[in-house]
């Protein structure tokens, strides 16, 4: 078949492996490439001289764009430091619509004393052609109801963009994964998925096909599954292959449905009954009166039931006794 590529994340060499797809058969790309500043990714592609590096950036643009299709996108993950060269790269074979700067919300905490702390990552948008294919709708963001309403004077009433919500602009304030969040896998540069799934999104349609060179993670082929679009990427790292089998295997579990347990059923508090008496309307004087005549006790009834408690209360056995003896002594004397 000659669509078996789908779906699919090959782990290997991305300059290799695109061989395996046709030409003119993707819709988007969408990669974080290595940064080169160092880190261990359990391969040497992090650490390469900055000539190497770029000659390197070089060979994989020029092996993945001939796989675009003629009104295909691609967007770009770079630190500051080579962002200018590979852009005048880039801009050599493509139209660049946007430098999008994702703010990661670092907190201030220590940094450099020589320089200003760096706490965002810089992006690129390109574009093959005029006619590319992008939806602003999909990625609106809507007003909250404080600032629609802030904003609704007579001449935008019925405006789209104060209905359906603003345009995104290009600076994108997104928190980056912090080691507690459950979006986190085991990987040190993962990206959020509101950042990636904003880009599928926007650049890709329904139908297309989005493809990572360096997939890492594994966040773009979650986006794409998300978003209902087909993914094709490459991970060199076996271990992060493994996350990213593991987390696209996530996506096809079925949803745990937790019931809410039966509310015990429970005597009515004192406090609660005695609140309904008081609050319950009375009956009328007559039906009081016919009531009360009704369910009045006979003599009887109040001699036999008097509590003992009425005793103890209305005379004390010590006062009681001590009275008829002393009266009943002294009469004895005078007789």
């Amino acid at each position: 078949m000659t669509d078996q590529w789908l779906n699919q994340v090959f782990c290997e060499d991305a300059l290799s492996g695109l061989a395996r797809i046709p030409d003119g058969s993707i819709d988007l790309i969408l990669t974080d490439p290595p940064y080169n500043l160092g880190k261990d990714y359990g391969n040497a592609s992090d650490q390469q001289t900055v000539d190497d590096y770029l000659r390197w950036t070089e060979q994989w643009i020029d092996a993945a764009l001939p796989k675009l299709k003629p009104n295909g996108s691609l967007y770009i993950f770079l630190t500051w430091r080579f962002s200018p060269e590979i852009f005048v790269l880039l801009k050599q074979r493509m139209t660049m619509m946007n430098e999008i700067i994702w703010d990661r919300r670092v907190p201030s905490m220590g940094g450099s004393v020589r320089s200003y702390s760096s706490v965002h990552d810089t992006i690129g948008f390109f574009v093959r052609r005029k006619d590319y294919y992008f939806d602003l709708d999909a990625v609106r963001i809507a007003y909250d109801a404080e600032t629609k309403k802030a904003r609704s004077r007579s001449i935008f009433i019925g405006a789209k963009w104060l209905e359906v919500g603003y345009n995104p602009k290009d600076l994108w304030s997104v928190s980056r994964l912090h080691k507690e969040h459950p979006e986190r896998a085991d990987h040190p540069t993962q990206k959020p998925l509101e950042i990636i799934e904003r880009m599928v999104k926007a650049s890709c349609p329904p139908d297309g096909v989005v493809l990572d060179l360096f997939m890492g993670s594994g966040t773009t082929a979650i986006a794409a599954k998300r978003c209902g679009r087909s993914f094709v990427g490459f991970e060199l790292n076996p271990d992060y292959c493994a996350i990213i089998d593991e987390r696209l295997a996530a996506l096809d579990l079925p949803p745990v449905v937790k019931k809410k347990p039966a509310p015990k059923k429970t005597a009515p508090k004192k406090a609660d009954v005695v609140a309904a008496a008081i609050v319950s309307p009375k009956p009328p004087a007559k039906a009081r009166a016919r009531a009360a005549s009704d369910s009045a006790p006979t003599l009887a009834t109040v001699t036999s039931t008097a509590p003992k408690a009425v005793t103890k209360k209305a005379a004390p056995k010590k006062i009681v006794a001590a009275k008829p003896k002393a009266a009943t002594k002294r009469l004895s004397t005078v007789a």
